[in-house]
């Protein structure tokens, strides 16, 4: 087993992510990213929840399951057609012996899902390409772009070149690209903007610095990084 650079410490913060096996896609259609999305919220339990056989046997809606004290809180997500980001901290000790609540959470997490998508599309194999990357989040610079990279990372549909990171970047409009972001619910977007779905449940920002005292702010940052890139361009 090969051992992961980065020990996960309670009360830091990480920026996590994973991408598919040799870039396939990882969510083929709106089925798929629902699945992963609830299993966000079930994974985060002390309690060995199987989706099988507690939601879908017992014909209950996953969100509607109470599943119990979460061991990490999370403060932002996307979803990508081949990859994910999450922004994470570890609330409790670890419940496996992996040694962590972030490695035992992202072990339920993706084998859970790996094997549902296995069983769907009929296939066997890696779904995931090897464990899952992770960053040491250390600065509040660093936390703060975090949340604007997190949630500008949609647009790269829009734009498969664009690099989000600061450097030049090929933009149609700053307006075309606010628009884009409104319509695509496959992120913690939404939920900054206070929108009720959910989806709200995957979040507790409690551990979270408040950023953004509002969601006009927290808007104006996400436009300020837009409008660079707009300007760049131009």
């Amino acid at each position: 087993m090969s051992i992961r650079e980065i020990d996960f410490v309670k009360g830091e913060y990480y920026h996590l992510y994973n991408r598919g096996n040799s870039k396939q896609k990882i969510f083929l259609d709106d089925r798929d990213r629902e699945r992963f999305l609830k299993l966000l919220y079930l994974c985060n339990s002390k309690e060995r929840i199987d989706f099988k056989n507690d939601i879908v046997k017992r014909k209950i809606d996953a969100w509607d399951f109470e599943k119990g004290k979460s061991i990490v809180n999370i403060g932002a997500w996307v979803l990508m057609p081949n990859h994910f980001h999450l922004y994470i901290t570890p609330k409790t000790e670890a419940l496996l012996p992996s040694g962590n609540a972030i490695t035992d959470y992202m072990h339920r997490v993706l084998t859970a899902y790996s094997k549902y998508f296995n069983a769907r599309y009929k296939r066997t194999g890696s779904l995931f390409e090897g464990k899952f990357k992770s960053i040491h989040v250390t600065k509040d610079t660093q936390a703060k772009y975090l949340f604007s990279y997190i949630h500008l990372n949609p647009l790269k549909l829009i734009n498969p070149n664009s690099k989000l990171d600061g450097s030049k970047a090929s933009v149609q409009s700053t307006s075309k690209f606010m628009e884009f972001l409104k319509s695509y619910k496959w992120s913690s977007y939404f939920d900054y903007l206070d929108i009720i779905r959910p989806e709200n449940k995957i979040l507790n920002r409690i551990d979270f610095l408040d950023y953004f005292e509002s969601k006009k702010s927290f808007q104006k940052e996400i436009f300020e990084w837009i409008k660079i890139k707009a300007e760049e361009e131009g």
